[in-house]
């Protein structure tokens, strides 16, 4: 993780006319690390666990997921309206389900949230920094409610002892911190700090709960919480903008989580894999609002977005 962190780093300082490189180096990372976990997995036992799955399961997991989507639609919503954005809700699910779609399909070209502050700017004339501080403010509200649930979840894990009350810790000055910089720095979106705090520990929960059907259709009964903990991990670790949409370190950090805590490093993989294919399945929609506009000041349009 730590020459993850140092590839992103990497990224971060190419210039954006070489966009090219930084997709290619997301492919080279994914690929990477997709080869290292093909060697540590028995690819047999993995095609057996999928093939005798119950995919009963694989519908309340996709429903979760996609709620979990909306809960975060909301969120951005929240700090669109402290702004004042005239952005309808519905319409900013629609760009939101679009961001979803160039994150996980276009990585090279412009990302879902860079998209976002540009049309949404254009459109509706309102400031360019306002905008972009909301986009970034709810990203980092998701992240305060992932570190709330990884510090609850590592009591119920075997960890080293103070492990635990140092997750605890961190996530306390973290929100702390974050309030106090929130409200030193942009004080129109305090009233909103708290609902999207709440909001962010939603979709961690509607995850955890979908990653948990995934675990049913795969007949998990044993080490539960530590599958649930490893995937709150994985989900930190995905933050980071070195692969394609996540593909390979989420898979590379269930391996290893697993290993850690001496659980099937099989059912990890395959676990990870099928969340996976969620988001995939989930975020292809967005491409409807490639030709239609997602977003419109006076009403429903068919204005294109490209041509």
């Amino acid at each position: 993780l730590s020459l993850l962190a140092i590839i992103s780093t990497i990224m971060h300082q190419v210039p954006s006319r070489f966009r090219w490189l930084k997709l290619a180096l997301k492919i080279v990372v994914s690929g990477a690390c997709i080869w290292y976990i093909s060697g540590k997995v028995d690819i047999g036992q993995a095609r057996k666990l999928l093939t005798q799955a119950d995919w009963f399961y694989f519908l309340p997991a996709l429903l979760l997921f996609v709620f979990s989507k909306l809960v975060s639609a909301i969120r951005l919503q929240v700090y669109f309206s402290n702004i004042r954005l005239p952005i309808s809700l519905r319409d900013n699910i629609r760009l939101y389900w679009l961001g979803m779609f160039y994150n996980l399909f276009l990585p090279g070209a412009i990302s879902g949230d860079i998209y976002k502050v540009i049309l949404l700017s254009k459109r509706f004339n309102h400031p360019y920094k306002k905008i972009t501080a909301a986009v970034v403010l709810d990203r980092f509200s998701g992240l305060l409610g992932l570190g709330i649930l990884l510090a609850l979840m590592a009591f119920f894990v075997l960890l080293p002892d103070t492990t635990p009350l140092l997750l605890s810790l961190a996530s306390l000055i973290s929100i702390a911190v974050s309030y106090f910089l929130l409200r030193r720095y942009f004080p129109q979106f305090k009233k909103g700090f708290y609902p999207t705090l709440l909001l962010g520990i939603t979709v961690q929960v509607l995850q955890i709960a979908s990653v948990y059907m995934i675990m049913k259709s795969l007949g998990i009964t044993i080490n539960e919480t530590s599958y649930l903990f490893i995937f709150l991990v994985s989900s930190a670790a995905s933050v980071l903008p070195v692969t394609i949409g996540g593909l390979g370190l989420r898979e590379l950090v269930f391996l290893e989580g697993a290993a850690w805590f001496q659980t099937g490093t099989e059912k990890a993989v395959i676990i990870s894999l099928i969340f996976y294919l969620l988001t995939l399945f989930t975020s292809v929609w967005g491409a409807v609002w490639l030709f239609k506009s997602p977003v419109n000041e006076k009403g429903p349009s068919d204005e294109p977005l490209i041509s």
